[in-house]
């Protein structure tokens, strides 16, 4: 398959239609991964926050805002997707820059796993 369209968020539209995350944009440098996560494969207390709220919507679809109305850290959905908590839904045609995630099993499982995280804490 041929790449359509590169994004500015490392998500490449195929000539099918699939949209697919390159895992080279913007990987996580040791130092802030550290920062927010206990180990790696764990996921630090925003991203469960985020994915959390992905059990709420109907598909497991993922906020692209927070509560109040402040857009989600690309970081935070780009290390979700790369982790397989996440996934690529759909591409928004009024703003195509922006990620339009839902959740997967893993990170269904890991949102019902973890306490709930409430949104004063972040």
């Amino acid at each position: 398959m041929r790449c359509k369209d590169r994004r500015d968020n490392g998500a490449v539209e195929m000539n099918d239609g699939e949209i697919k995350v390159d895992d080279n944009v913007d990987a996580v440098s040791e130092d802030s991964a550290k920062d927010k996560s206990g180990s790696a494969g764990q996921p630090s207390t925003i991203q469960i926050r985020w994915l959390q709220r992905g059990l709420e919507q109907a598909g497991g679809k993922l906020p692209l805002f927070d509560r109040i109305g402040q857009k989600v850290s690309e970081k935070t959905v780009r290390s979700c997707i790369r982790s397989g908590w996440a996934e690529p839904w759909f591409n928004n045609p009024i703003k195509p820059d922006w990620l339009v995630c839902r959740l997967t099993e893993a990170g269904r499982e890991i949102a019902l796993a973890s306490p709930l995280v409430p949104d004063e804490e972040l």
